[in-house]
């Protein structure tokens, strides 16, 4: 699977951004999917994922700030980001395996990063 991650930029705090992760090359909807984040000089870390049953799960720092969905006709993951902080600023990442829960290592398909700025 590649995958091609897009829709980061530069938002206000308080601003929302849809980001959104296209797959290709074998069936998605199989697949689970998350996205993770990296802010400079920090780890990786989990931000929201979803099943391939369509069951959702967050870190708690964006839950109810975050939504998670997936149009498999379009074999796309979307990440829509609401009320948006500074410390949300990093280079956001789409991934997917059949069961990777919510450790990064877990994952074999993996997206280019896309840069989220919230300014102040």
């Amino acid at each position: 699977v590649q995958l091609q991650a897009s829709g980061g930029g530069l938002v206000q705090a308080g601003g929302s951004l849809r980001l959104s992760c296209v797959a290709s090359g074998r069936t998605f909807s199989n697949l689970g999917v998350v996205w993770f984040r990296q802010a400079p000089g920090k780890e990786r870390e989990f931000v929201a994922g979803m099943t391939w049953t369509g069951q959702t799960y967050y870190a708690d720092s964006v839950k109810g700030r975050f939504t998670i969905s997936r149009d498999n006709a379009k074999n796309t993951v979307y990440l829509q980001m609401n009320s948006l902080k500074a410390e949300d600023t990093a280079d956001y990442y789409c991934a997917a395996a059949q069961h990777g829960g919510r450790q990064w290592s877990n994952y074999d398909y993996w997206g280019q990063g896309t840069l989220v700025t919230v300014s102040s």
